[in-house]
Formats: structure tokens, C-alpha cells, sequence
């Protein structure tokens, strides 16, 4: 009896941690299918709707459709690959950046800008769906709804993505069939542009500035669900890894871009707004409101895990603090209310193009890594590290790289050296990024990816879990966890997981100036 409980208290544990700081071991991976389902609660989002109806507007139908199309492949792109490194890894975006060409403080750059992004990203997803609420029941102050819907996120986060799996699965039919009930009568119904696909406005033309401006606003989402794809890629099982790549690199962006973007497009023209939660109750009375909050939902509780894991990664590394990530959910929810309440919706153009810049370079910077510098070039070393014990803290690969090619790229997006290199800002900062990192790691030689502390061996015996898993016991928290994920402390005198030697705050590193190599007793 007693081991049944401590098998169900460890996985009520695995569920709320949900591997935020450590590899993925096998047994918590899941079959293919079922973590594209949850990848697929992302493509479900309106604001994908919002930016095809706010481009066809402003630019026309045939604009924004080329921008969507480009977007679907970029990001299409960029998924695959990303979703490839993390299935293959076990890790986030996150965690692979500190092996990746940034170092383990050097990430933390990447984490805190990539928490901010999802705490945007949920603050404007709950604004529209307190919106729509609103239209319908008016006598509700939309402040108070936007504190009430900004919550009730945050029970259908604590156990991490199995449950997020639950959530998706059995929302999906509700949201397929409101969907189309939208689709249906609105068709039925007569507007003053009836061929939506020619609308053009006044001024504007097919190409030039209005097209370049439609690509620099979808580049806001480009780098977003290229890099959100390994939350989810790193539980793919080993069995079904490339069917469960392709199906989770690829398919949020086509269903992202292409679909949704084309649905905003035909809406917002029919009904001359860009804010889907107007459209849809405008088409379907209190259903509508319906559909805009379960929509909301199925994307608020993926930009609230997100968002969780990066906080989560960010204070571990920087502050040692780690109190768990259900914490973290909590925190991230409350700044997302702060920030709707602060009218963050009004801002959604320009910081969709700024925040573009800085994560369209960070995508750059991985792939580069992956492919160019460890596979072409052979530098660095062939996995990605992410415990903390071997790696430097600052990597100039990644660091320097991400830096310049972000600044650069946010000048040009300003405005400042005229539209069309402000519509390409992002594009630019990711072939800068990516050309920058490449001319360091061969400057370097490769040589700051690791430190001088040799790659030891675990000291104790190992022994197999419940799972039939070969695993150790770490000597600071005790539990248990898969030789990867464990390195010897010096300063403890233990064998300790990555999550405590990430949190240890006295040691002063004091692994990376010794000779620690032990030997292992399987």
C-alpha cells in the first residue's frame, strides 16, 4: 500500500511539474497524436483570424493572403526543425538554448523576453473574449470580466500537458461545430462585399509597401509557433518520432496561417471589422460569445503553460528560485489580467512587430546551431547540454548574435530607414542572427559551448524505477531521475538533478574549476 501511494504521489508530482526544468524521460512521453492535439489548441486562437481580417482591411484580401501563405511555409520551416531538436532531446526552446549557442545564464535572456511574449499573448486573447462576452451582456463592466475569464484558465493548467490533452480533445467537437454554425450564417447572410476575395482599400495596391507591411506584422506570430512547437515536440514517443515531427512542426502553422488567416480574411471583409469576438456574436447572438470564450480557452491555457515553464526556466537560472511550476501559472496569469486591464489590445500592431524581431532571431539562432554549426561545421558539441554543471555561463554564439541582430532589426522596425525595411525588420534579424552566430562559433572554434569540467559519469548505483527506467537518486531532493538529467556536486558531495544544481545559490560553481569525474557502478 505504501508504494502505491508514493507511484501516485510521484505522478501527481510529474503532472504538476510537467519536466519544466528537466529532460522528458520516456515513460512521460505520449503517442504523437495526442500532443498534437494540444499543439493544435494553439491554431485555434483568434488573434490568427484577427491579423488575416486587420491586414485585409488596411492592405486588401490578395495582401494579406500572400503574407499568410509565406507565414504557413516560414513557420512550417522553422516547426519541423525545432519540433526535431526538442522531440529528439527531451527539451523546450528553453532548456535547449543553453547548449544551443547561449550558455546557461545567456538563456535566460531568451527566457524572460519568451515569458513576457506569452503573458502578451494571453492578456490579448482574454481581452478579446472579455470583448465578446461583453457585447452580449453589456451590463457586465468588461474589467471585471476580464479578471474573472483571466482566472478560470488557470485550474485547467495544474497538471501540465496531460490534462491540457483532456481539455482539447473534448472541446474540440464543441468548437468545430460552433465554428461552422458561424461559418453557415454568415454565408447566408448579404453584405456590401460580396466578392471579399478582390476587396482592396482606397490607396492601397497588390505588392509593394502594403504587402511588406502585411509580412512584417505576421512575422509577430511567425517566431511565436515556431519556437511554442517544442513545448510540446519534447513528449512526442521515440517509437512514432517522425510522423509525431512533421505532424506537430507543421500542422499548428498550416491550421495557424493558412486556414484561420483565410477565415479572418472572409469575415473581416464581410463584416468590416478586425476583432473576432464582434464578428462572431454579430453572426450568432450568445453562441457567438460562446464560441469566442471556449476559443479562447483552448489558446489561453497553452500561452499560460508557456509562459509558466519560462518564468519557471528565467528565476531558476538567474535567481536559483524555483517554488514549482504551478506557481508560475498563478504569476503568469495575474500579469496577463494586469496587462489587460492596462488596455494591452491597443497596442497588438506594433508589439506583434517588435516582439517579431526578437524571436524570429532566436529561431534563427537554433536552427543555425543545429544544422550549420554542429552538423555541417562539426563545432560544438553533438547534443545538446542543458545542465547547468557543464555548461558556461555565457555563450557569445548565441548571446552577441541575438544582441546586435535585435537591435538592428528593432531600429529598422521603428520605422526610421523607411516602410519596407521595417515591414522585413524580422526576416532580416534572423538572416543577421543566423550569419553572425555562424562567423563566432568559427572564430571560437566551437571551444564555448562547454566547460573544462569533463563529462563524468554518475557516482552510485544505478537502479530501475516503476517504468523499468535505468535511473539515480538525487542527493539534495531524492527523487529519482534518468542519468542525463543527473550530474555530480563537488560542493554538496552528491549526485544531484539538474533542477537542484540549477537551484543551488552558495556553490560558486565550483564544478567547473575541479576535476569531478567519477566513475559509474551500474
Amino acid at each position: 500500500m505504501a508504494e502505491i501511494l508514493k507511484v501516485n504521489k510521484n505522478e501527481k508530482n510529474e503532472q504538476k511539474e510537467d519536466y519544466a526544468l528537466q529532460r522528458v524521460p520516456k515513460h512521460w512521453r505520449m503517442p504523437w497524436f495526442n500532443v498534437t492535439n494540444v499543439a493544435i489548441g494553439v491554431a485555434t486562437a483568434m488573434i490568427f483570424m484577427q491579423m488575416g481580417s486587420l491586414m485585409a482591411i488596411q492592405f486588401g484580401s490578395i495582401n494579406a493572403l500572400i503574407a499568410e501563405i509565406y507565414a504557413t511555409i516560414v513557420a512550417g520551416f522553422l516547426g519541423i526543425i525545432i519540433a526535431y531538436l526538442a522531440a529528439k532531446n527531451g527539451l523546450n526552446v528553453n532548456l535547449m538554448s543553453r547548449g544551443a549557442g547561449f550558455g546557461f545564464i545567456g538563456a535566460s535572456i531568451t527566457s524572460f523576453i519568451y515569458a513576457i511574449n506569452f503573458i502578451m499573448y494571453c492578456a490579448i486573447e482574454g481581452s478579446i473574449m472579455a470583448i465578446a462576452v461583453h457585447e452580449y451582456i453589456k451590463f457586465v463592466p468588461t474589467w471585471v470580466l476580464m479578471i474573472i475569464l483571466g482566472l478560470a484558465v488557470v485550474p485547467l493548467n495544474w497538471y501540465g500537458v496531460k490534462q491540457l490533452d483532456k481539455f482539447q480533445k473534448y472541446s474540440l467537437p464543441v468548437y468545430l461545430i460552433l465554428l461552422f454554425s458561424g461559418i453557415f450564417m454568415t454565408a447566408n447572410r448579404q453584405f456590401d462585399h460580396a466578392n471579399w476575395l478582390s476587396f482592396l482599400p482606397s490607396g492601397q495596391h497588390v505588392g509593394g509597401i502594403g504587402l511588406v507591411t502585411c509580412i512584417g506584422i505576421i512575422n509577430g506570430l511567425v517566431g511565436i509557433i515556431a519556437l511554442l512547437i517544442s513545448d510540446y515536440a519534447r513528449f512526442i514517443k521515440q517509437e512514432e518520432f517522425k510522423i509525431g515531427v512533421f505532424a506537430i512542426g507543421f500542422i499548428p502553422a498550416l491550421i495557424c496561417f493558412f486556414i484561420s488567416g483565410l477565415l479572418g480574411i472572409w469575415f473581416g471583409v464581410r463584416y468590416m471589422t478586425d476583432n473576432p469576438g464582434v464578428y462572431f456574436v454579430s453572426a450568432m447572438g450568445i453562441w457567438g460569445a460562446a464560441f469566442a470564450i471556449l476559443t479562447q480557452l483552448r489558446i489561453n491555457v497553452t500561452n499560460l503553460y508557456s509562459g509558466s515553464t519560462s518564468l519557471a526556466n528565467f528565476f531558476a537560472r538567474v535567481f536559483h528560485f524555483t517554488p514549482g511550476r504551478v506557481f508560475w501559472v498563478v504569476t503568469t496569469a495575474v500579469l496577463a489580467i494586469i496587462s489587460m486591464l492596462c488596455g494591452v489590445l491597443t497596442y497588438i500592431g506594433p508589439m506583434l512587430t517588435f516582439q517579431g524581431v526578437f524571436l524570429f532571431a532566436w529561431a534563427s539562432i537554433l536552427v543555425t546551431d543545429a544544422i550549420i554549426i554542429k552538423k555541417w561545421l562539426k563545432l560544438g558539441q553533438v547534443h545538446i547540454e542543458h545542465r547547468r554543471g557543464f555548461l558556461p555561463e555565457w555563450n557569445p554564439v548565441g548571446v552577441v548574435s541575438i544582441i546586435i541582430s535585435s537591435t538592428i532589426g528593432t531600429i529598422l522596425a521603428s520605422g526610421t530607414w523607411g516602410p519596407t525595411l521595417s515591414g522585413l525588420a524580422a526576416l532580416i534579424a534572423g538572416v543577421l542572427s543566423s550569419l553572425i552566430s555562424i562567423i563566432i562559433a568559427l572564430v571560437t572554434k566551437g571551444k564555448t559551448y562547454l566547460t573544462a569540467r569533463p563529462m563524468e559519469e554518475i557516482q552510485q548505483q544505478a537502479h530501475p524505477n516503476e517504468y523499468n527506467e535505468t535511473v539515480h537518486t538525487c542527493g539534495s531532493c531524492q527523487g529519482e531521475f534518468i542519468t542525463e538529467d543527473m550530474l555530480y556536486c563537488p560542493f554538496n558531495g552528491n549526485n544531484i538533478c539538474s533542477q537542484c544544481c540549477s537551484a543551488e545559490s552558495h556553490c560558486q560553481t565550483v564544478c567547473k574549476r575541479q576535476n569531478v569525474g567519477t566513475v559509474i557502478t551500474a
